[in-house]
């Protein structure tokens, strides 16, 4: 009997992902927040819009409050809501969870305790996702990391999962590159740390991740907010983890692991034009993972008696232009730099 799998949030990347789990013959169901592109799903599929071919797939979509009508338990929950809505969908989806079932945080964030909090740490699974993708209009999605150049880790907290990794890994070795990490922890924040680098960094100077690395004051500051959550976590005991298909001896040995990291992003797996998840959250007027991400490293060093002056400036002025006191723009180089006294 095939695995009941549920994808729960499908956005850009919980859509294609669920679309490629649905194309592979298996079970599966998503389930989403977005009325319009629940119905859209319903209607019409889900489009994924890849560089170089559009797949159109047919889905069994749900909205939230279709959950409590589910008879069945489900093998596998992909969870791929935003870090914030980490605890609540965890416990919204718990009852519907078998108990020998499995929970995937496929998330940006340190959200695998939060996981382990609701499901217990038997039933979770830590996952690091690199898909760069797009999505404005209901049941359409613009993927721009086909399967060859997207990349996950999967890794347990609890000896219950020692093995089972490889049920999580055989699901999205649908999507792209799957490997295993003895420390899933330490390989989220290894994201996290590229997260820092890239996600809101680049969206407050308003351009793709590309542009703004080659853009030398721009690029300065992506590598020391990235450079603030490396020493964060080094802080906190996590190790060096290769992450995006580096070998242990490139991230363990390099002098330069912020700048390892950006470049391996910007070379393999994103595109010249690919902007964050950040950058999309601003344009839509809707709250990002800054919080999970650079807000992370302030408070985790905030404990210590540190400081991270770079992701708290950043945290400010993603607030200003939530609040629309600002716009994503270049000319925000110049506001970053006077918030740090620097001109």
């Amino acid at each position: 009997m095939s695995k009941k799998i549920a994808v729960l949030g499908t956005g850009a990347n919980g859509a294609s992902i669920a679309a490629d789990l649905t194309n592979a013959g298996l079970d599966v169901v998503l389930i989403d927040q977005w009325p319009e592109h629940v119905q859209a799903m319903r209607k019409n599929g889900v489009r994924i819009e890849m560089p170089k071919e559009t797949v159109q797939t047919a889905v069994r979509a749900y909205h939230l409050c279709d959950v409590c009508t589910f008879d069945e338990k489900f093998d596998v929950v992909l969870l791929l809501m935003k870090a914030y809505d980490t605890r609540w969908a965890c416990q919204l989806i718990e009852p519907y969870l078998q108990p020998d079932g499995l929970l995937a945080g496929v998330q940006n964030g340190m959200t695998v305790d939060a996981i382990a909090d609701v499901v217990g740490p038997e039933r979770t699974i830590g996952c690091v996702i690199e898909i760069s993708s797009q999505m404005f209009d209901p049941g359409i999605v613009q993927r721009q990391s086909p399967h060859d150049r997207s990349w996950f880790a999967v890794g347990g907290v609890h000896e219950a999962t020692v093995g089972r990794e490889a049920e999580i890994q055989e699901l999205l070795a649908h999507s792209g590159t799957v490997v295993i990490s003895s420390d899933i922890r330490s390989a989220k924040w290894m994201k996290l740390i590229s997260n820092c680098t890239t996600l809101a960094t680049t969206a407050i100077f308003g351009v793709p991740i590309a542009v703004a690395a080659d853009t030398p004051d721009m690029r300065e500051m992506m590598l020391r907010s990235g450079s603030e959550a490396l020493a964060a976590g080094q802080d906190l005991g996590y190790r060096i983890e290769p992450i995006f298909g580096l070998s242990e001896d490139e991230a363990r040995n390099s002098d330069n692991l912020v700048e390892l990291l950006l470049d391996k992003l910007t070379s393999t797996y994103i595109l010249p034009d690919t902007i964050t998840t950040i950058l999309q959250d601003m344009m839509k007027n809707r709250r990002s993972e800054v919080g999970d991400v650079n807000g992370w490293v302030v408070e985790q060093q905030e404990r210590l008696g540190k400081t991270a002056p770079v992701n708290a400036a950043i945290l400010e002025l993603t607030a200003r232009i939530k609040r629309r006191e600002l716009k994503p723009g270049r000319a925000n180089v110049n506001v970053l730099k006077a918030m740090l006294g620097e001109s």
